[in-house]
């Protein structure tokens, strides 16, 4: 069966004459577009296109094609708009990738608050970065930036790295091993504590205990949870040791729950970007949840 957006695609780029124009004027990407065109051509059977340059100009069985559904299209383009109209509001629905930690600690608490539709999404950053180019994503939270130039990043917060540990943790001991220099007696030490991991990431273990003692944790966590969160709230009443980002622990290491026991001697910091696709139409639903994840973060 024939998507239908793919028939808006194709009288998109018939209008416009250019792969650009059309993802302009459908705010999705222009990889986005060519997907569209070439699964539509595939389906016909022919070209509906001549590539001359950078226009796009319509071959004879395009334009054929073009006058044979360009009735039918805008009847179902005009019911649709009558459909929204019946309707008390017209609700627009924003959809949102970020880690699941992220969206517990900022926007979990607002959503009943919000005025429009919400859809959140967890995965990987590459993956989530595919989806917002797409179109599928209209906002990610993310620490990496891609390539796309449709794509734009706003910085807007940083993350440290820490060691996290249990308020009974002794640190005090801890300080003395570091200050006197000998970081294996210091890895003996870590080792000799209870672990806790994610089951899903432990690149932030990975990366600090390269930076910090060239090389790789030869140990697996004691104790594997859910997510980062499950681990704060372990550590919260026990004397057990974690690496994080430091804001996913904020308000437990303000209230003493817990406490950041080293930062390593090389501090490893992440800046946390907004991306969104340059042209978009939701701009002021998004700026909102922006302001609300500034607010906490």
């Amino acid at each position: 069966m024939v998507n239908l957006e793919w028939y808006r695609t194709f009288k998109a780029i018939y209008k416009t004459g250019t792969l650009t124009g059309a993802a302009q004027s459908l705010f999705i990407s222009q990889p986005g577009v060519s997907l569209h065109l070439s699964s539509l051509e595939s389906y016909v059977g022919y070209k509906l296109f001549d590539r001359t340059g950078r226009k796009m100009l319509p071959t004879e069985k395009g334009k054929v094609f073009y006058n044979f559904i360009i009735e039918a299209l805008g009847k179902l383009e005009e019911a649709e708009k009558n459909f929204q109209r019946s309707t008390e509001k017209h609700t627009p629905t924003i959809s949102v990738g970020m880690c699941f930690e992220t969206f517990q600690i900022t926007l979990e608490p607002y959503v009943s608050t919000l005025p429009f539709n919400l859809i959140i999404q967890f995965g990987e950053y590459p993956e989530m970065l595919e989806n917002l180019d797409k179109g599928i994503l209209d906002l990610i939270i993310t620490p990496q930036t891609g390539t796309t130039t449709n794509i734009e990043h706003e910085a807007f917060s940083s993350e440290r790295i820490v060691l996290l540990g249990g308020i009974d943790v002794n640190q005090a001991e801890f300080n003395a091993l570091v200050q006197a220099g000998d970081m294996n007696v210091v890895l003996e030490w870590l080792k000799e504590h209870k672990w806790y991991g994610t089951t899903g990431d432990m690149e932030h273990l990975r990366r600090f205990w390269q930076l910090n003692f060239n090389r790789y944790p030869d140990f697996r966590p004691n104790y594997i949870v859910p997510n980062i969160n499950s681990i704060v709230r372990c550590l919260s009443g026990g004397t057990g040791l974690a690496v994080i980002p430091n804001h996913l622990g904020k308000k437990e290491i303000e209230s003493e729950q817990v406490k950041v026991i080293w930062e390593g001697n090389t501090i490893l910091e992440n800046t946390l970007y907004f991306a969104t696709r340059k042209k978009t139409i939701y701009t002021e639903e998004i700026q909102s949840i922006k302001d609300l994840i500034k607010k906490v973060m």
